[in-house]
């Protein structure tokens, strides 16, 4: 498998197949893909965290009757769109060879794949 199509690969299931990755033995050795499956596990763990940290949040807005839950229901919408275009577009420009370091998590996850 090229490197290109295993790095895609790593994002498809999230934390399953970026862990995955790094188990796997011909894949584990290449620094770009070892930089895709931790960037594919540090998107998802933040992914979940947000939307832990969002529900909290949100939990006082269900007091108000309307407004409340369809503030609350529009907030969980935008970040759950927001992580899917994000998670599709990475896989996108990995299958296309190009490497996206995501801002915040980019830089930990080269340090851990010592690239």
């Amino acid at each position: 498998m090229s490197d290109n199509v295993a790095g895609a690969l790593c994002y498809v299931f999230g934390l399953v197949t970026g862990i995955l990755f790094l188990v796997l033995a011909p894949y584990n050795q290449n620094r770009n893909i070892r930089f895709h499956a931790f960037q594919s596990i540090f998107l998802h763990i933040a992914w979940i965290v947000l939307w832990i940290v969002l529900t909290v949040v949100t939990l006082p807005l269900n007091a108000i009757p309307i407004l409340g839950a369809m503030l609350s229901i529009v907030l969980h919408f935008v970040l759950f769109a927001g992580g899917v275009v994000a998670w599709l577009y990475l896989m996108y420009k990995t299958y296309n060879g190009e490497k996206l370091v995501l801002p915040v998590i980019g830089p930990i996850a080269e340090k851990q794949a010592g690239a």
